[in-house]
């Protein structure tokens, strides 16, 4: 069977996330170490001991989330149980893991590109009133509808398809807490505002692309070769270094379209879907894009275990 590595973005981290794996893995312990050298400050402490809010901060979940996930691929190697990936896929920060994973990006660039990543969308949060809210239950035309009513002049932009009745919203404050209102009036079953720093993969954003495709420029990143990586923009496969470098910039401001990436891997084929990284978000919602397909969720130490015994 055709397999699919894909990896979380921002939103799944929680606090004591990765110390079970450094606990009982060496190769998982030794990454953790190499980080903290890389970023200068103590990341294990922060995903092993948090606080909530302090793991929470953009400019910390974004390097914490790629970290773990990254070493519980370093224990995966080490195994001898690797199944080499006919594609990887990453929801939004995840796409830096899967271009990592697909051996496009060293260890040491996609940390410092995600650390720059996560410190860029701060600052440009920090810089701007902005928020986001996700819609249950609507389809995409529905949305926009809800979007015209809801946004009076401001900002308020559908930036995440994640799955059948999930869109996310970004835009202004004011924006976001009027369609929270009014959504149920166009027969959503619930909005959900999102704990967030501002409005991400909007045209708030544009600074901290600005400030990313800098970083980029600078990236030694290779062409994709023998695995496949799916780009969140457009659902079309990376053809080379310059595309990826173009790709990472604009995911910051236009839409996530991760269920037509789904949605594309699974006409083409693709059957097996491995989900490494914390917490089940993309097994969550590849139930609700196609509920039927097999996602080998691999999130801590005793799941990881659990998939290295099946490999033998």
């Amino acid at each position: 069977m055709k397999t699919v590595y894909i990896f979380p973005g921002q939103g799944a981290q929680y606090v004591g996330m990765g110390k079970d794996i450094a606990e009982q893995y060496p190769q998982a312990r030794s990454l953790f170490e190499r980080a903290n050298d890389i970023l200068g400050y103590n990341l294990r402490q922060v995903c092993f001991e948090g606080p909530e809010d302090k793991l929470n901060m953009t400019a910390l979940s974004q390097p914490a989330i790629f970290v773990v996930s990254a070493a519980l691929l370093e224990v995966i190697q080490a195994s001898g149980k690797w199944v080499r990936p006919d594609v990887t896929a990453g929801l939004s920060m995840g796409e830096y893991t899967a271009l990592y994973a697909a051996g496009l990006i060293s260890f040491d660039d996609t940390l410092r590109l995600v650390q720059k990543r996560g410190q860029a969308m701060q600052d440009a949060a920090d810089a701007s009133d902005g928020s986001m809210v996700s819609i249950l239950g609507l389809e995409e035309v529905q949305v926009i509808s809800l979007c015209e009513e809801a946004s009076q002049g401001e900002l308020l932009v559908a930036v995440n398809f994640n799955c059948p009745g999930q869109i996310v919203l970004s835009g202004a404050v004011g924006a976001c807490r009027r369609v929270a209102e009014l959504a149920e009036k166009h027969g959503a079953i619930k909005a959900v505002p999102l704990s967030v720093a501002g409005a991400f993969h909007s045209e708030m954003m544009d600074p901290a692309a600005e400030e990313l495709g800098k970083a980029l420029a600078d990236c030694l990143i290779q062409d994709p070769m023998d695995i496949k990586v799916v780009a969140n923009i457009n659902a079309d496969y990376y053809t080379d270094g310059n595309d990826i470098r173009h790709g990472l910039v604009k995911q910051l401001v236009q839409p996530i379209l991760w269920q037509k990436c789904m949605e594309r891997l699974l006409a083409e084929g693709l059957e097996s879907f491995y989900e490494i990284g914390p917490g089940r978000v993309l097994t969550g919602l590849m139930k609700r894009i196609r509920r039927r397909t097999q996602v080998t969720n691999i999130s801590s130490a005793e799941s990881l275990q659990k998939f290295l015994d099946s490999a033998e």
